[in-house]
């Protein structure tokens, strides 16, 4: 199938990719829209993950104040550079970052930012219930894990199911803007306050 300028055109403004990229992925995609996206959302993945281990000091704090100022939340998002951090889009994430945080109410960031003395805690937890349940005691373990990482998605931040789509996480929220700005973005922190809420 021949590819032309207008379908290149079309693609670049979709996904704001180079023009022989967008050229290489229709080809490749024998001219297909949707197969060229997910070709370019791939692409810029790998590329994203190779970026993660770049200096990210740049970026901003972000303020959001939800329900008349009944949930307040912090969060610090991080970039290599002032030129992004300035960026409409870079911003734009950073506050669907805070919408998340208020709306889901994560503890940590990442994984490895649990606790693990909370982890023992959580297994302990889980085992206990599994045994109550009355599952055998040759299940107990695998039973325990999988609850223990059905704990670690509502309390991690990048584990979360994304609040406006179901079907991508934070995590991979994060590494599609890797990719759209060309540099490494880091949320670092955040803060979340709840009215009324007592501190642990």
């Amino acid at each position: 199938m021949e590819i032309t300028t207008e379908m290149i055109k079309e693609l670049r403004q979709a996904t704001k990719a180079g023009v022989l990229d967008c050229r290489k992925a229709l080809e490749s995609s024998n001219g297909d829209y949707q197969k060229a996206v997910d070709f370019l959302r791939e692409k810029g993945m790998a590329t994203a993950a190779k970026r993660a281990d770049r200096q990210a000091s740049n970026g901003i704090v972000e303020l959001y104040s939800h329900g008349n100022g009944r949930v307040g939340v912090m969060v610090e998002v991080n970039c290599e550079t002032d030129f992004v951090a300035r960026a409409e889009q870079f911003r734009k994430f950073a506050h669907e970052v805070a919408l998340q945080v208020a709306a889901a109410a994560p503890k940590y960031v990442k994984e490895d930012d649990i606790p693990a003395h909370v982890l023992e805690h959580e297994v302990g937890i889980a085992k206990a219930r599994a045994i109550e349940e009355g599952k055998p005691k040759a299940m107990l373990e695998k039973i325990s894990q999988g609850r223990v990482e059905k704990f670690k998605d509502e309390v991690v931040l990048m584990r979360q199911t994304y609040i406006r789509d179901d079907k991508v996480t934070v995590g991979k929220l994060l590494l599609e803007q890797i990719a759209v700005l060309g540099e490494n973005i880091v949320i670092r922190r955040f803060a979340r306050w709840e009215l009324g809420e007592v501190s642990e």
